[in-house]
């Protein structure tokens, strides 16, 4: 597969990873590019250990956990909650959000870290489960389990708003 290929097909999973973890449309894509910026980089250092795939996820964990550590991520969650304290607020508006609070976004987030980050790379990412288990160095059994519990516990959650 050529480059410009993998990129077409990986860069969306990446975006949408990244996407779902900052509820940053900027944050998402600058750290988009930062992942393939990092992979050419080190393209030598690639072993074949994992899937090209898989080795970009871990890239991208790596990138996020250095974006939380980051001034920019402070500076960011700073002025999103002063321009929500600033908003008058119509009455339509906020029901609208507080639909939005309720959505599936929100309840994967409220899910337990390790749940979260295989439900994540699982739907937005699209690996398989045995890419989850290598990428969270668990087996893919383990992955697989703790998806469908986290499947359920989310299906549940949703039918008790939508119930």
């Amino acid at each position: 597969m050529e480059l410009k290929d993998l990129y077409q097909e990986i860069q969306p999973r990446i975006y949408a990873f990244f996407f779902v973890r900052t509820s940053s449309k900027e944050a998402a894509e600058d750290l988009t590019q930062e992942v393939f910026y990092e992979a050419i980089k080190g393209l030598n250092s690639f072993s074949n250990k994992s899937s090209i795939q898989t080795w970009l996820f871990s890239i991208a964990k790596n990138r996020l956990r250095n974006y939380y550590r980051s001034k920019k991520y402070q500076n960011n969650l700073t002025q999103m909650l002063s321009e929500d304290e600033n908003k008058t607020v119509t009455p339509e508006e906020h029901i609208v959000k507080k639909e939005e609070q309720t959505s599936l976004i929100k309840q994967i987030n409220q899910l337990d870290e390790m749940s979260k980050e295989v439900v994540i790379l699982r739907i937005y990412g699209e690996l398989s489960f045995k890419e989850i288990g290598i990428l969270l160095e668990k087996t893919e059994n383990y992955a697989r389990i703790t998806f469908h519990r986290a499947k359920l516990k989310l299906q549940t959650e949703m039918e008790g708003y939508h119930g």
